[in-house]
């Protein structure tokens, strides 16, 4: 129904080991406080994301900017996003903010707790986004607002995020776009470090993916037209799965479809190959906020705080630590927080 991007249910990290446990007792706080349990009765009413629901008070979309010293994040539930609300909650408490966090898997869900102010805060990917909110506003049809183009996708992102009560907050420099990954020892015998470099190597290329693959612009066909790419077959191992990446590992496949934040290439032996043309869109990470509750100056400085630090390596570093080393999000947000200096250490 929505146009993500070929993952499983919006990405295709692994989920964290743990539920954000050192948060429990606040969790339970922002249950009682906004009556957050109410998401549930959201479910049937944001099915009909094609169109999606009015809002139930339209005068907040034009009210001035919120500062509300109670904000709940939310979190999609994989290993990412996960790290992404705990570093939000940290930099809103040290600017003086209550943060507690809320896991929510499903963006049907979570978008319109978003809208109504049952969620402040969430972490998000602007083309993803986008054309999430574009499908909603405009069907399931709708022409793709997303783009490799990022001062193009935010434009779109924020003129269909503002009439929803939603304020995009600037995108940093890390950025979780699909990736395509082969073996080290096959990019060092062809001299592999592009795309473009394996499309002019003229090799015949199975390809390990979503069976959707086969269809998706970015995917085999845009591999074929933008790179020459040979792509001989599309082997539906699924997106960055473990038997995906094991098939580029063995030689039975020659690249794997995959994200830029992939912790675990290393262990496969595996290697990114650029995107040199840039063929997938601008997925790099968004703030999104309730401009009623969370739309204040205060808010935007203390998030900002990130862009000029957190990169799409740094993000792979951290999903690492958690899903290879199994260290809770928290203890690796707060790390990393204290090592750029934007929180004092405990």
């Amino acid at each position: 129904m929505t146009p993500d991007r070929a993952t499983t249910p919006d990405r295709a990290t692994t989920p964290s080991p743990a539920t954000i446990p050192d948060r429990a007792a606040t969790l339970s706080r922002a249950l009682a406080r906004r009556a957050v349990a109410g998401l549930v009765v959201l479910t049937a009413t944001a099915t009909a994301c094609a169109t999606g629901p009015s809002l139930e008070n339209r005068g907040e979309v034009t009210a001035p900017p919120g500062d509300s010293r109670e904000l709940t994040i939310g979190s999609a539930g994989f290993t990412e996003s996960d790290l992404l609300a705990q570093l939000y909650a940290l930099l809103l408490e040290r600017a003086g903010y209550a943060a507690d966090i809320l896991s929510v898997t499903n963006r049907e869900i979570y978008e319109p707790a978003l809208e109504s102010g049952q969620i402040d805060v969430v972490p998000e990917y602007a083309a993803t986004f986008a054309d999430w909110l574009n499908a909603k506003a405009n069907g399931a049809d709708a022409t793709p607002v997303g783009s490799p183009d990022l001062a193009a996708t935010m434009k779109a992102l924020r003129a269909l995020a503002a009439p929803r009560g939603l304020t995009v907050l600037d995108p940093g420099r890390a950025v979780d776009q699909n990736a395509f990954a082969v073996a080290a020892s096959y990019a060092r015998k062809h001299g592999l470090r592009t795309l473009s470099d394996l499309g002019a190597a003229k090799l015949p290329v199975r390809l390990a993916a979503g069976d959707e693959c086969v269809q998706r612009p970015y995917c085999a066909p845009g591999l074929r037209k933008t790179y020459g790419i040979d792509i001989v077959a599309v082997d539906p191992k699924g997106v960055g799965t473990t038997p995906a990446k094991q098939a580029v590992q063995n030689g039975q496949d020659q690249m794997v479809l995959t994200t830029t934040t992939d912790a675990t290439l290393d262990r496969f032996g595996l290697v990114l190959l650029a995107d040199d043309k840039k063929l997938q869109n601008a997925d790099y990470v968004v703030p999104v906020v309730n401009r009623a509750r969370a739309g204040s100056d205060r808010v935007r400085d203390a998030l900002g705080r990130l862009n000029t630090v957190l990169t799409t390596a740094d993000l792979a570093s951290m999903n690492q630590q958690v899903d290879s080393w199994r260290r809770l999000p928290e203890d690796v947000a707060r790390n990393y927080l204290e090592s750029k200096k934007l929180i004092p250490k405990e």
